[in-house]
């Protein structure tokens, strides 16, 4: 769990209006995709808080269950918050593997995180590309090389998006900044810098 995380206390919900069952809707911390949904009762709720592994009750077999203990995909808590009728729960959580039983990413489908929310996955791909073989993945071949020619291709690309939006279409512009967002996130990723981080910094500006 993050340190940013503020338990929920039980008995601040409203678990009679569900006849103690509050649904528990699963939203991916890095790409807030909607994962799936469950259902919780103060118990879950509470073991899920304890041990930090996302805990739902079944409503077929009657029994608490964690998220992952066959499969090992587990939902890992990130944080917890209700809404404003403190009748539903949102869980923010780090999936470990596909959360669906069918073996996709969501259980409403494997369509993958959309809009910027794909930023997080590609810098997970990315990310990956650090121990590829160089040979076969440009992505791999940049972060395993000098530093500095990783810090020179977001350079160049970010000349390449001035001139482009002097000079070309918007299309062109478009094209020539999905190249220096790939290559900002690599360097990034070459510095052991989250993307995240730089959300972060620009909220901070925002206030």
């Amino acid at each position: 769990m993050t340190p940013e995380f503020t338990p929920i206390k039980p008995n601040s919900l409203n678990w009679k209006k569900g006849g103690g069952l509050l649904p528990a809707i699963v939203q991916d911390a890095s790409t807030e995709q909607v994962l799936m949904l469950g259902y919780m009762n103060a118990e879950s709720l509470s073991k899920t808080q304890e041990t930090g592994l996302v805990t739902f009750y079944s409503r077929s077999r009657q029994t608490l269950w964690t998220k992952g203990e066959t499969s090992g995909n587990t939902l890992k808590l990130v944080s917890l918050d209700a809404d404003c009728d403190q009748d539903t729960i949102l869980v923010r959580a780090a999936p470990t593997g596909p959360t669906c039983h069918e073996g996709t990413t969501s259980c409403f489908g494997d369509k993958g995180p959309q809009g910027l929310g794909f930023l997080a996955q590609l810098e997970t791909l990315i990310d990956a590309r650090k121990t590829a073989d160089p040979e076969s993945s440009y992505t791999a071949k940049l972060l395993q090389g000098p530093l500095h020619k990783a810090a020179q291709k977001v350079g160049e690309e970010g000349v390449e998006v001035a001139l482009a939006a002097i000079a070309e279409t918007d299309d062109g512009l478009v094209y020539e900044s999905a190249d220096l967002i790939y290559h900002l996130l690599v360097l990034l990723a070459a510095k052991d810098v989250k993307l995240a981080d730089v959300i972060t910094e620009l909220q901070k500006r925002h206030k």
